[in-house]
């Protein structure tokens, strides 16, 4: 298994673990309060668990089992099976010192996705960034030392394999116009990553759209946003809003619903594959 793969199937058990958890201290009829007292830990951390965004230990898992009524060995082996798969290490971890854990989470979901569909406003898709573009990007943002620099370049250069990998995720990438036109680094590093723009745009699983200048932005109150889907079926969507220090992790399916409305209101905004295509052209022309 690549490197990519094992990264998102450990971040699907650890979401199926939580789910499978979940369903089971409901069926109970459990509280979170008394499940996390029968750990020793709090409601958040039981929340947390069943939504996948924290490791899991044996003991607590085996312990809420207890509490849940789960006594048949082979039901009990098959669930603390996926602790150990859920625990499995993912390439991201060594970039510990300069990825803030709230995106590692997004991370591990990225690669887990099976569907993809992103909006952006003032940057290119980080799949779809050029290097140069990349650390352009990044120094813009802060005083960051040059091998911090580089260390989340190979962040972006790592994340654009999942595109190319055995069983890659559908992209659809809508890109404001202003996003291609925000002149990072100068003319000559925009040519090359309007170039790769062209490339990508051509894989059968990316789709890139642009939403032109003059759109009536009713659909894009929100800014970017992007919602992931997962090929399992008991994994629900969930939609990513990045901030300037920290991210949300929005997956109530009412809340999921408006964004997906979101984004069809953006698509149809947008200049269809070909159109974009060509805008891209034209963009480049004028550098």
């Amino acid at each position: 298994m690549g490197t990519t793969q094992a990264g998102g199937g450990a971040t699907v058990r650890r979401l199926l673990l939580g789910s499978q958890l979940r369903k089971l201290r409901e069926t109970r009829g459990v509280s979170r309060e008394d499940a996390g007292y029968s750990i020793r830990a709090s409601e958040s951390k039981i929340s947390r668990m069943e939504l996948g965004r924290v490791g899991f230990k044996e003991r607590d898992v085996a312990d809420l089992l207890t509490l849940y009524g789960v006594d048949a060995e082979d039901e009990r082996a098959n669930v603390l099976g996926l602790v150990r798969e859920a625990n499995a290490t993912s390439w991201w971890h060594d970039y510990g010192d300069v990825l803030p854990t709230w995106f590692q989470n997004y991370l591990g979901l990225e690669e887990a996705a099976a569907e993809i569909r992103s909006y952006e406003v003032q940057f290119v898709h980080g799949l779809l960034q050029t290097a140069d573009y990349a650390r352009a990007v990044i120094a813009a943002g802060g005083h960051c030392a040059e091998e911090e620099i580089e260390r989340r370049v190979e962040v972006r250069r790592k994340r654009q394999d999942l595109l190319t990998a055995d069983h890659p995720p559908e992209l659809l990438a809508v890109l404001d116009e202003a996003a291609l036109r925000r002149p990072w680094g100068g003319p000559g590093l925009m040519r090359g990553q309007l170039d790769t723009l062209l490339e990508l745009s051509e894989l059968p699983n990316v789709r890139l759209q642009v939403r032109p200048l003059g759109g009536a932005a009713l659909s894009a109150e929100s800014g970017a946003f992007s919602v992931l889907g997962f090929a399992e079926a008991e994994l629900a969507d969930v939609v990513y809003l990045e901030q300037f220090t920290t991210a949300l992790y929005v997956d109530k399916p009412a809340e999921v619903a408006s964004y997906r409305q979101a984004m069809d209101g953006l698509v149809a905004e947008s200049l269809g594959p070909e159109e974009s295509r060509g805008l891209l052209h034209s963009v480049r022309q004028e550098l």
